[in-house]
């Protein structure tokens, strides 16, 4: 069975097929809707051949499907036949928790994706446990406000990296993991990285779509 995993993210889409060594990529943005992203995967894969697909959402799943619209992409998703636009078996997965199960080497996992916005996600025991703490409330606004890439981009490189230790301190305190994956495209921005926790690969969330299939106990708690 050839696996296709594709994730979505808010600058790119990202893709790669079991058996390859390579990923490949295309922009995505605010006029990335879910039936461009399938034209724009099927485009760029056409010397691919792959049996099932996985994919990392940007936003909340319940029962395999988007509860939501994407905060930094356009819109439909939400209702939309991935199966059959791809012709194939679907399986649709936070995209935090699919880097964080591509990462999970045992025990009680907190994963936080700092990208665009902020991705969050456990793996305990196992059982991957989606979470969305972004926009939770956090200092005068939302964790997100402040170590997401707006946080970046407002506060600088030093601030942001003293809020995403505070963060980290925060999160540590109230959920107990056994340690704490930073990812994400702004997770190399960081400079020390805090007590308890070590740097993920992008990479992991391919592995962790691999895994939705070829791991039954891997799936996502719901």
């Amino acid at each position: 069975m050839n696996i296709l995993t594709i994730d979505i993210g808010g600058s790119n889409v990202k893709f790669l097929m079991q058996g390859q060594e390579e990923s490949r990529r295309f922009p995505s943005g605010p006029e990335l809707t879910a039936q461009r992203m399938v034209s724009g995967v099927k485009d760029a894969t056409v010397d691919w051949s792959y049996d099932v697909v996985s994919i990392g959402y940007p936003g909340p799943v319940l029962n395999g499907h988007p509860l939501a619209e994407p905060h930094n992409l356009g819109l439909g998703w939400t209702g939309f036949d991935y199966n059959g636009a791809f012709g194939c078996p679907v399986k649709i997965i936070n995209d935090a928790a699919m880097q964080a199960l591509g990462s999970y080497e045992g025990g009680k996992l907190l994963f936080l994706g700092l990208g665009t916005g902020l991705g969050s996600a456990m793996v305990v025991r196992g059982v991957v446990e989606p979470m969305e703490l972004a926009h939770l409330p956090y200092r005068k606004g939302t964790f997100e406000d402040y170590v997401g890439l707006r946080g970046l981009k407002r506060l600088g490189k030093k601030k942001w990296r003293n809020h995403v230790s505070q963060v980290v301190e925060v999160l540590q305190s109230a959920l107990q993991p056994d340690y704490i994956v930073l990812g994400g495209g702004n997770a190399k921005k960081v400079k020390e990285l805090p007590p308890g926790c070590r740097l993920g690969h992008n990479a992991n969330s391919f592995l962790g779509g691999f895994k939705l299939w070829e791991d039954t106990t891997a799936q996502p708690k719901l």
